[in-house]
């Protein structure tokens, strides 16, 4: 198993991913597929990504500034990713759907002098920069009018040179920012070092995953999302394989298209893209059988829908749980030995702990919050030092997340710590209110959340999707719920919407939540 001590001090990210695949022979391989056609071998990416280098450097970023990458998933994102690291600057990306406040709010935080970006981002990010004081240059790719302080970056890609001299840096030197999600506050920068990737990706992308050469990694979320880029052009890359992204939004008939096409061996998936695809009409019609597996994180898995994934398309589901704070995966089923329900165990190299309230070990089925030690966590959250101190404590992490371990060790979610309910003086976990309401035919989708009552009364509060054509009340559910759990557990009320508010990376948005306007039926 890799070791920190056998990572090389001078380390630079571009070229232990990238160049050194060039170095073994395999710069005609496929790196990269985008979209339908598109296809790019490891040597093109390489100097695509040497291209953007020299013009992050014209434009003045020096090493250890931080980038700001908003670009749709494609060439262009990948290369800007491994050219901002190859010159030692710090990368940070996000989403390419965001209102001006919101890329505002990223470029005040991150103080970036240089960001790139396209497509959909491009008029709010324009807005955003009218009030930033630290933006120097606006890298514009796609061929649109300029403005004030914006350079035409594809024009300056066209004459830049393919080769480029890689940065001096080191395997403890700041390379890579990970945003949190943001689901209950403000996004914050999860602070990485150079050998953190070179870590997630031997102890899991190998260790667990067994990525080789022979693999095309196909992903669901988009490549702002580190679960997702990782997994595809990290990971991938690290071992000679394909990497195979897209630029649209993900929806199941896209899905559907690109793995007819392409034939991945790998999906990347997210539980609630696997419920679309498994309602999808067209889905007894599908061929999923080139996938050896896939991996699903960002949301728990509930095991009524991996079984119907596991009827309909016949392909395994490593669920995993990870973090920004551990870099990737650090919790995750195994091939052959999936149990549903349950994320699985421990990825080898790292050490997890389940604490109660008071800190002390919690004993075999009992709920408790995880504790993640290993050589990935991250140094710090950026302009944040009480949090960090909350959450960080040398190389463990703080998750606040709440699991229960079998006598085998397998682990199965309980929902945050800070979600927690208590109900008549006894700790309620919604996650389990949820799984028990997911089994029922007439639930598509659902939260549990506490909400008080009148009286100042926390109780548990169900925000219902309806199955399609289901015609299911409230009280139906309450009572089926409290067929099967403690009688305290059940929903006090039972609310339906159209769909559950979500966050860019698809976890459920509990604060919009709280605060949603109900309508329908209650």
């Amino acid at each position: 198993m890799l070791a920190y001590e056998d990572i090389p001090r001078e380390l630079n990210l571009a070229e232990w991913f990238l160049d050194r695949r060039l170095q073994e022979g395999r710069g005609g391989r496929t790196a990269l597929v985008c979209g339908d056609d598109a296809a790019y071998t490891y040597a093109e990416v390489a100097a695509a990504a040497n291209r953007v280098g020299h013009v992050l450097r014209e434009a003045g970023v020096r090493q250890e500034e931080r980038v700001l990458i908003a670009l749709d998933d494609g060439l262009g994102f990948v290369a800007s990713w491994y050219g901002a690291l190859k010159i030692g600057a710090v990368v940070a990306e996000v989403y390419t759907f965001l209102q001006p406040k919101d890329y505002a709010y990223y470029l005040d935080y991150t103080r970036a002098t240089v960001a790139l970006v396209d497509g959909a981002a491009l008029q709010p990010m324009r807005d955003a920069v009218a009030a930033s004081p630290y933006l120097r240059t606006l890298l514009v790719a796609g061929g649109h009018d300029l403005r004030d302080g914006e350079l035409d970056l594809d024009a300056l890609l066209a004459h830049a040179p393919d080769e480029l001299e890689a940065a001096a840096t080191t395997r403890d030197d700041i390379a890579i920012w990970k945003f949190t999600t943001g689901s209950t506050g403000a996004p914050k920068a999860a602070v990485h070092l150079a050998h953190d990737p070179v870590i997630s990706s031997a102890w899991y992308g190998q260790g667990v995953l067994g990525l080789g050469e022979d693999d095309a990694v196909l992903p669901v979320p988009k490549l702002f999302f580190g679960y997702a880029r990782d997994a595809t052009t990290l990971f991938t890359f690290a071992v000679g394989g394909t990497g195979i992204v897209f630029p649209e939004r993900s929806t199941p008939e896209r899905m559907f298209e690109l793995i007819a096409r392409h034939r991945p061996t790998v999906l990347v998936q997210v539980p609630s893209m696997m419920r679309a695809m498994v309602a999808h009409p067209a889905a007894p019609e599908q061929d999923l059988t080139c996938l050896r597996c896939c991996i699903s994180s960002g949301e728990a898995l509930p095991a009524d829908l991996y079984r119907r994934w596991l009827e309909a398309f016949g392909v395994e589901v490593l669920d995993g749980v990870g973090s920004s704070e551990a870099y990737h995966i650090y919790l995750s089923g195994r091939p052959g030995s999936v149990r549903p329900g349950s994320v699985g165990q421990v990825v080898p190299g790292y050490e997890a702990s389940l604490l109660d309230t008071e800190g002390a070990p919690v004993g075999d089925g009992e709920p408790g919050e995880l504790w993640i030690r290993g050589e990935s966590t991250a140094i710090m959250y950026w302009g944040d030092h009480q949090q960090t101190k909350r959450t960080f404590a040398g190389d463990a992490v703080r998750t606040g997340d709440l699991f229960a371990r079998d006598a085998d060790g397998y682990f199965a979610y309980r929902g945050r710590a800070d979600d927690l309910l208590k109900v008549r003086g006894i700790w309620v976990a919604p996650a389990e209110i949820e799984d028990c309401l997911l089994e029922h035919p007439g639930v598509a989708d659902c939260a549990v959340v506490g909400i008080e009552d009148a009286d100042g009364l926390v109780t548990p509060t169900a925000y219902v999707v309806a199955a399609s054509a289901a015609e299911v009340t409230g009280g139906e559910l309450q009572d089926f719920v409290r067929a099967r759990l403690s009688p305290h557990k059940y929903p006090r009320d039972v609310r339906f919407l159209d769909r559950l508010p979500r966050t860019p990376s698809g976890k459920v948005d509990r604060k919009e939540l709280r605060t949603v306007t109900m309508n329908g039926r209650t």
